[in-house]
């Protein structure tokens, strides 16, 4: 029986050779709602430091002889990017700086969104196993030169690169800006572009609306919850000095669904525990990454920190179906490195349900007044491990243009974050409902990672 845990290997490239043909703006269709010098708000949850940046997912498409010829390619993605830019026209506009700091968008003469056309002499099988993600693929998503991390200031919010390989196979790297969607509200758009793509005219369900007022902070405001996701933490531990001081590489894991549902029912501490398949597999990873970095002293305080999904949590008022903007919370799960390590699973798991439940309207709006009150200019990793869930996220089958499914679709590089998980769908076919998990590590730890990884007992003692 094959492997339940997988390592899975990709090759170290050189750069891959892109030559650019030639880069130009897209602008909307049709007149948008707004005027010259006309801004939109932006709640504290969009422009937060943690989401001004631009987001960087790749898709791989392989030949296909009907339909993929360059002009045919870029003219169906050029017209209907034009065509979804009417509803979704935001994306079409800047981000500037106003009092305190605080983003807007706005609207300004020939702005619009970019896109790229590129080509490479080498064949899409020459970057190899196209469904685990790369770091030597960056070269497919177009950056600006002397880019600085969270400058989103002025920029195009949308960038769009499609490169073109000898095989006739294309990529499409995409870096959308995180303040203007969530992870849910970017498939969302990139859901309505691939749809008007295919029906050659603009398909958009459910509508897009903006609502980012309704989360306006409250007047005074009112922090309610000590917001530890936030605050910096004195690391007194070996932890900083251990990811800083190694090189850090990007690992990939296949895990099977048996697996998985084997870790959740470990994780159970009776039939009745109301742990999901994410509470446990985050737990797993959370401390199987601190037992691989050695991490002491022993009581040193540890965060793990994830986004919960707060659509469903806001009831005054419900929200739109059609909401694109940022709502998610960063959950907290505390603990000390003695926990963890000498911890069973189930009590490591309860850590990160009880983070995850305690996830409110109330805990949002708190969330929106720390921020406003606050102001957080920089990201706190001291202690910490973040994991990202892309798994519910729709990606394979929004990103379906005309031309199948991608080979593969999502992030490339973890490495500029060396304190960063994400959880991944597999893309293939026959996956059944496997999972990849992605994470950085030091690389004289990477070994002892994989070994508590594929220890799945409540003791530790037995590896599957």
């Amino acid at each position: 029986m094959a492997s339940l845990v997988q390592e899975l290997h990709f090759p170290r490239l050189d750069d891959i050779p892109i030559t650019i043909d030639r880069t130009f703006s897209v602008m909307p269709a049709d007149p948008i709602p707004v005027s010259l010098g006309d801004t939109l708000y932006l709640s504290n949850l969009d422009d937060m430091i943690g989401s001004r940046v631009l987001t960087p997912t790749v898709y791989f498409y392989k030949s296909n002889d009907h339909n993929s010829t360059h002009p045919i390619v870029m003219k169906t993605l050029h017209d209907a990017l034009a065509k979804v830019l009417v509803p979704y026209y935001p994306f079409s506009g800047r981000l500037r700086e106003v009092e305190n700091g605080k983003l807007e968008v706005f609207f300004g003469p020939e702005q619009g969104v970019l896109m790229v056309e590129a080509h490479s002499d080498i064949p899409l099988a020459t970057l190899g196993d196209l469904t685990v993600p790369n770091p030597s693929w960056a070269p497919l998503v177009y950056k600006f030169p002397n880019e600085g991390p969270f400058k989103v200031i002025d920029i195009p919010l949308l960038i769009a690169q499609v490169t073109f390989f000898s095989c006739g196979g294309f990529s499409l790297g995409l870096r959308t800006c995180h303040c203007l969607s969530d992870g849910l509200g970017a498939m969302q758009f990139l859901a309505a572009w691939s749809s008007t793509a295919k029906a050659g005219a603009c398909v958009v369900n459910p509508n897009p609306c903006w609502e980012r007022e309704t989360f306006r902070p409250r007047e005074p405001p009112l922090v309610e919850y000590p917001h530890f996701e936030f605050m910096r933490i004195e690391d007194m531990s070996s932890l900083s000095m251990t990811l800083w001081n190694n090189k850090m590489v990007q690992k990939c894991y296949r895990i099977s669904r048996e697996c998985q549902n084997h870790i959740k029912n470990l994780a159970k501490s009776d039939k009745d525990s109301p742990f999901t398949t994410f509470d446990a597999m985050a737990a797993h990873v959370w401390r199987s990454w601190v037992k691989s970095l050695d991490v002491e002293p022993l009581d040193s305080n540890l965060r793990l920190t994830f986004s919960v999904n707060a659509r469903q949590k806001v009831k005054n008022p419900a929200m739109n179906d059609g909401f694109y903007g940022n709502l998610v919370c960063l959950a907290c799960a505390m603990g000390t490195a003695s926990e963890l390590v000498e911890g069973c699973l189930s009590d490591v798991t309860k850590l990160v349900h009880g983070a995850r439940i305690g996830i409110s309207e109330k805990y949002l709006r708190s969330t929106i007044d720390y921020l406003e009150v606050e102001r957080p200019r920089r990201m706190e990793f001291d202690g910490k491990l973040s994991i990202t869930q892309w798994t519910r996220f729709s990606i394979y089958e929004s990103a379906d243009f005309g031309w199948g499914k991608p080979v593969y679709a999502g992030p490339i590089d973890l490495t500029p974050t060396p304190q960063v998980c994400v959880f991944l769908p597999e893309g293939e076919a026959d996956s059944n409902g496997a999972m990849l998990v992605c994470i950085c590590l030091p690389k004289p730890v990477t070994d002892k990672f994989i070994k508590f990884l594929c220890l799945v007992d409540s003791d530790d003692k037995v590896k599957i």
